[in-house]
């Protein structure tokens, strides 16, 4: 990286603590801090919500096989498409219809106060172990990328780059301070402007790679065979099915997207929030998995894993590259935010408000929640640099709690629809479920505590399908448990009816909310500066100059045509066409 790239980044961490503090003007209320007061854009929360799914193992994982295997890691991803369109047509608009202002209420009301406080300590643990690892996986990527002086206290001496222990300490810091500021507004703009300089960044890279291998034609001409096969051995179609369906679950119930169709304004904004998400899904992933596809043309024997930076730093002029590590870092705080958000939000009213201080202020419950967005930040920083030195510890957490993902989420879509399973229904799913996978995943293998000849010929079977095994068990055996619970039980569950008087009672003192313009002005200001921001680097550059002018010439327009639509609604009208 060079100066000009330092000044990028630096502009970009800028803007984001701008937006953070400027937002936490807007939160009066827990309800602001973390449900954004129900005022949010549809299109807001959308995009939020594509965000989430990123993290920087994007740029690794899907990054190395897009390198290996071609179309195959763009198919993967078109299921999570899939998967929020039908999300968006069965289930986003309930989360909005309960009037809840967190997901654990929700459990809590449904299924009583033990499950809500098993799923808190359960998939908290799961998920900031999760975020922790790709906090410390960001840090790697952008500290080989981060050359300093020795002299610099911040350089690590026996690399002569950023030292890891100081990348995981700002960037985590960042995200916490933002978070902890702006509450879910912050994290719901944030990530609209981490998605505009990821795109912004990933588009500019297309066509400059494109030009290094000598157009498309060349690229589809020169990549290996079977490269643009929408299938792999290793990813079937029936692997295809079943990711989709795990991400149905996840998508649909994990907190952190429940939250996106809680914080809209109506049902049909959150049906429309979550169409914009899968849409996006159906689209985008051949843009960004593009760099490294060709990538493996312009090399064919770099590590799959570091295809995607060896791409960046192959076309990429001066400045931009900085933009890119601007959007890696986008793409994790993403999910870090998004994470500490909702986990502080269900803390402080699971917790906090009903075991501590049931007559709490709203000044009360906003100040408890910064102090566990704090607290929870900085456990993701430790748990972050403690990595190195936990000797695959982590790994085991994160893929024993896995096995509880979708047995915790899939009764949670069901208790959205079905009147009679209760609190049980979610020990048995996560009982057999997770019986079954520690025996598939420690007891079967080889060495493992259940090896023996008599079970060779099962245990290498899981051995050769291993993303089978987790399919079965993860999604089919929770369905059906799910639906025989639901067949063999005809009377109502008291949580049924405690949610539909919950939601009578609200709807009755419900106000209806409408989606702020606020948003928009952000992206507008966002826009502009990034238009001002490709000029410059037009002038600094030879290379690129006439993409680079292009790239703040529509930017420039967007902000026009923002501007314009801004003007008209403030005042009253429409703009005519």
């Amino acid at each position: 990286m060079q100066p000009v790239d330092y000044i990028i980044l630096l502009v970009y961490l800028i803007g984001i603590f701008l937006v953070g503090f400027c937002l936490s003007l807007k939160n009066k209320t827990s309800s602001d801090m973390f449900a954004a007061g129900g005022e949010s854009p549809w299109w807001t929360s959308g995009l939020s919500s594509f965000m989430t799914m990123f993290s920087a193992g994007t740029f690794v994982v899907w990054g190395g096989i897009a390198y290996k295997y071609g179309m195959v890691a763009v198919t993967i991803n078109l299921c999570y498409g899939i998967a929020a369109i039908l999300v968006g047509f069965f289930v986003a608009s309930h989360w909005k219809r309960l009037g809840v202002k967190t997901p654990a209420q929700f459990i809590e009301l449904r299924f009583g106060l033990p499950a809500v406080q098993f799923y808190i300590w359960s998939m908290m643990v799961f998920r900031l172990v999760s975020v922790a690892i790709s906090l410390y996986s960001l840090a790697i990527v952008l500290t080989a990328m981060m050359p300093l002086d020795t002299s610099n206290p911040l350089c690590d001496p026996a690399t002569g780059h950023l030292s890891l222990v100081w990348a995981v300490a700002i960037f985590g810091s960042i995200v916490i301070v933002y978070t902890m500021a702006g509450g879910l507004w912050a994290v719901l703009m944030t990530d609209v402007l981490q998605f505009i300089v990821l795109n912004l960044a990933v588009l500019f890279i297309v066509p400059l790679a494109f030009g290094q291998v000598g157009g498309v034609a060349a690229f589809i001409d020169k990549a290996p065979d079977g490269f643009f096969a929408l299938t792999q051995d290793k990813y079937t179609w029936f692997f295809m099915v079943g990711w989709a369906m795990i991400h149905f679950f996840m998508i649909g119930a994990e907190w952190a997207f429940a939250q996106r169709f809680i914080c809209v304004p109506s049902e049909k904004d959150a049906r429309k929030s979550t169409y914009l998400f899968g849409i996006l899904y159906l689209f985008s992933p051949l843009l960004w998995l593009l760099p490294p596809m060709i990538y493996r043309v312009i090399n064919p024997n770099a590590d799959p894993q570091e295809a995607y930076i060896l791409a960046c730093q192959a076309v990429l002029p001066a400045g931009m590259l900085g933009l890119m590590v601007a959007a890696m870092f986008s793409a994790t705080a993403s999910m870090v935010s998004s994470q500490l958000n909702v986990f502080a939000g269900v803390l402080t009213d699971a917790i906090y408000r009903l075991k501590f201080n049931p007559k709490a202020s709203e000044k009360q419950l906003m100040q408890a929640g910064r102090v566990f967005t704090v607290l929870l930040g900085v456990a993701v920083i430790f748990v972050s640099l403690a990595i190195p030195y936990l000797g695959g510890a982590e790994k085991l957490v994160v893929s024993i709690s896995s096995l509880m993902v979708g047995p915790l989420l899939a009764p949670t879509i069901w208790g959205l629809f079905s009147k009679s399973i209760d609190i049980k229904a979610i020990w048995t799913c996560v009982a057999v479920s997770f019986v079954l996978g520690v025996i598939a995943k420690f007891g079967l293998v080889a060495d493992g505590f259940l090896w023996m000849d008599s079970t060779r010929a099962l245990s290498e079977w899981i051995a050769a399908n291993g993303q089978t095994t987790d399919l079965i068990i993860g999604v089919v055996m929770p369905v059906i448990i799910l639906s025989s619970m639901h067949c063999m039980k005809s009377t109502t569950a008291e949580g049924w009816d405690k949610v539909k008087d919950f939601v009578k009672e609200k709807s009755d003192s419900a106000v209806q909310t409408e989606a702020s313009s606020m948003p928009a002005m952000i992206v507008g200001g966002c826009l502009f500066v990034c238009a001002l921001m490709m000029f410059s680097l037009a002038v600094y550059n030879d290379e690129g100059k006439g993409l680079l002018t292009a790239f703040g010439g529509v930017l420039l327009l967007i902000t026009v045509v923002i501007s314009l639509y801004l003007y008209f609604k403030n005042k009253g009208t429409k703009p005519t066409s």
